[in-house]
């Protein structure tokens, strides 16, 4: 996934009974901060409307047609209410522009010392009339953290920067495909899942056959360019001492066909099966090559855990970082508030204190351990972290989830694979909540603080039932 610039509509809202400078000079300020933080605006011209604002219906009508003709580079809508603003034209714009994109509305505060005619807002009134008309029109909608702010106070460009991750996210999820590769291990129902919901919801799964993959893998020559890239990649990537030469070019065979199979078929996450048909048919474990991806932005889970990928997608495109897939898998002492985190592992080197590259300890007591090298093995270093998880309800015909926030702790941690100490504040109500629930053992982590930005795209934008732990 690259690093993309976000692309905003700016509406600027008016109405005839207060100060129109207000609303040049509000335009003015707002296309400054926006792209001051990196943004590309995109904003009705002041030739074609009084100071480049929305009041009449034909004004909505031309902001609307500039919508039209950048839809396709416009990620979310800024509202901006530099006075009252006129509640129909700013839903009209909406509505004829035909956007399905995140909406923040900002309003501008008055100042106390200013409240005659002259330069009195009503912005503060103003905000709830245009919420009002959004939610008749059917348009959902954000808000800024307080009802009103200046929009080149700090506190509006941290709401700027939460609004372009949400609009990121949504953006990432739209019409994306996600690559199923193997078949589900018997031994783990818990990643069932529907393909229709998520194809309901806009998400399409392309599956591939592990016998495909092993088929390539046989036919493609030691000497390939696509084999031997890879395999220079995984030597920088980690520390491969004691790694059988023949098991790191078999890994690189396999991280080859599959980047070759996803460009193919324009998939950009996956979900691989790992127990334990790799390990007996081709003699590794894939961990390292879906480290890699998951490293690049580009998730991949284990035990076609499909929603697990989604979960570490929607967490990587918030946050621009590199999400992992965990178990909650242990407690940590007596510490209601504290866990242990673990897997095999494929998680991202991003992760990691140091890294090296090991032998799967609990496959190898089945397939011997020279058929399991290629995990990625140390502690998860102390960090701030977010975490999330989306499923699919069957019974009742939705995708539901769940984030929240805690941290990696520096606890002493002997053991194998990649694992680290959690701390969550009243993690035993989470627990009860994952139990009562029945998600899954599996949950995606990001080292960003970044709940707040998923929930407000699942919940608001895709129609997800999401729980916010600690909220």
């Amino acid at each position: 996934m690259e690093k993309s610039k976000i692309t905003l509509g700016l509406i600027v809202g008016n109405r005839g009974f207060f100060p129109g400078h207000l609303a040049e000079l509000g335009r003015a300020e707002m296309v400054k901060v926006l792209q001051e933080s990196g943004v590309d605006v995109v904003v009705l011209d002041v030739k074609l409307s009084n100071y480049g604002a929305i009041e009449t219906y034909e004004e909505a009508m031309r902001c609307a047609e500039l919508f039209r003709k950048h839809s396709d580079r416009i990620d979310g809508i800024v509202v901006t209410l530099p006075n009252f603003g006129d509640e129909r034209a700013i839903a009209d714009t909406m509505r004829l522009s035909r956007l399905k994109v995140p909406v923040l509305v900002q309003a501008t505060p008055d100042t106390p010392s200013k409240m005659t005619i002259a330069h009195r807002r009503d912005s503060f009134c103003g905000k709830m009339s245009a919420c009002n008309n959004l939610r008749q029109y059917g348009i959902p909608y954000s808000l800024t953290t307080s009802h009103t702010v200046a929009p080149s106070s700090d506190e509006f460009k941290k709401d700027l920067a939460w609004f372009t991750g949400v609009c990121r996210a949504h953006r990432g999820l739209q019409n994306l495909r996600i690559g199923s590769i193997g078949a589900r291990p018997a031994a783990f129902n818990t990643v069932r899942y529907s393909e229709k919901l998520l194809e309901a919801a806009g998400i399409s799964v392309e599956t591939l056959d592990l016998s495909e993959v092993i088929g390539r893998i046989e036919r493609m020559k030691d000497n390939d360019d696509a084999a031997q890239a890879k395999l220079k990649a995984i030597h920088k990537y980690v520390t491969t001492s004691g790694v059988p030469a023949a098991a790191l070019l078999k890994m690189a065979k396999l991280g080859a066909v599959i980047d070759e199979w996803m460009k193919a078929t324009h998939v950009t996450i996956s979900a691989v099966q790992c127990w334990t048909s790799i390990e007996e048919n081709l003699g590794v474990v894939p961990c390292t090559v879906m480290s890699m991806m998951s490293n690049e932005l580009l998730p991949s889970a284990c035990e076609v855990d499909i929603c697990g990928t989604l979960s570490m997608y929607a967490l990587a495109l918030a946050s621009e970082t590199p999400s992992a897939l965990l178990d909650w898998n242990n407690n940590y002492g007596e510490n209601p508030d504290k866990a242990v985190c673990f897997h095999c592992s494929n998680l991202p080197k991003h992760f990691f204190k140091e890294v090296r590259m090991d032998y799967q300890q609990i496959i190898a007591g089945t397939v011997g351990k020279d058929n399991t090298f290629g995990t990625c093995v140390g502690q998860v270093k102390a960090a701030a972290m977010s975490f999330a998880r989306f499923s699919t309800d069957d019974e009742n015909g939705v995708i539901r989830g769940y984030v929240g926030e805690g941290r990696f702790t520096a606890d002493p941690l002997e053991t194998f694979g990649g694992a680290g100490v959690v701390e969550i504040p009243h993690m035993q109500k989470l627990l009860r909540y994952i139990c009562e629930n029945g998600f899954e053992h599996h949950v995606a982590a990001n080292l960003a603080t970044v709940a707040g930005i998923v929930h407000e795209v699942a919940t608001n934008y895709m129609g997800w039932e999401t729980y916010w732990h600690g909220r």
